[in-house]
């Protein structure tokens, strides 16, 4: 079973520094058809404006990941964690016992434009812990690089539950498939561009759930950023 979910059906806020498109619900938003899938709980594509970013605050118990697209997210944290991470470079978190942290635009100009990611946990109370790393375009390019995983494997970054997330960069000829083993489900995002999924076009902002599919299937890309969720039947509690 396929369902798509436009871009422009997700939840929106406007705060001045910060325009955030929700695909889950989040904070003032709330979409009772929309609150997590499996166990994928938050997609919030954000745009902060420039000398701006969120204060230091706290989470718990959940995987928080974040996917730059462009300017540069200054990232600071109580595990002494302290970088700046521009596009390419992707950031986990579990939070597990509990962290706090900042993100903040530094520039004087550029607005941040990044996706704010998170997962449901394996399990509550996990020791907190912090990474990040560079995937390159190189990586990318028509192909399914495997950014995060339980097991960091392929060079993949660690993520505290049975999900596969990849990333990839389609245009012209280039496509990519995904086999699906039984009990499982994808959730493709499309950052950007356009591009086929399943027989289904998709532009940016726009979503596919499958359920019951047996492969995901990419093709006929236009400048088409990507990101592919191999996830657990499954949902969380």
């Amino acid at each position: 079973m396929l369902t798509i979910r436009r871009g422009h059906e997700r939840g929106y806020a406007d705060h001045g520094w910060l325009k955030s498109f929700h695909s889950f619900s989040f904070a003032g938003y709330h979409d009772p058809e929309h609150v997590h899938f499996s166990v994928l709980r938050v997609i919030n594509e954000d745009r902060v404006a420039p000398g701006q970013g969120f204060g230091q605050h706290g989470h718990r118990d959940m995987e928080i990941f974040s996917y730059v697209l462009g300017g540069e997210l200054a990232h600071r944290d109580t595990l002494g964690n302290g970088s700046a991470i521009g596009p390419g470079r992707v950031q986990i978190m579990t939070t597990g016992t509990g962290v706090e942290h900042s993100e903040f635009n530094h520039s004087s100009s550029e607005p941040v434009h990044f996706l704010q990611i998170w997962l449901f946990p394996r399990e509550r109370h996990l020791t907190p812990r912090y990474a990040e790393k560079d995937f390159t375009e190189a990586d990318k390019r028509g192909r399914l690089c495997l950014i995060l995983s339980p097991d960091g494997r392929d060079g993949s970054l660690t993520l505290q539950q049975d999900a596969f997330i990849y990333a990839t960069l389609l245009d012209g000829e280039e496509h990519a498939s995904l086999a699906l083993a039984a009990g499982r489900q994808s959730y493709v995002h499309v950052v950007r561009g356009e591009l086929t999924v399943n027989g289904e076009r998709l532009a940016g902002g726009d979503a596919l759930m499958l359920v019951d599919e047996p492969e995901v299937s990419l093709a006929q890309g236009e400048a088409a950023e990507v990101l592919v969720f191999d996830l657990p039947e499954i949902a969380a509690a």
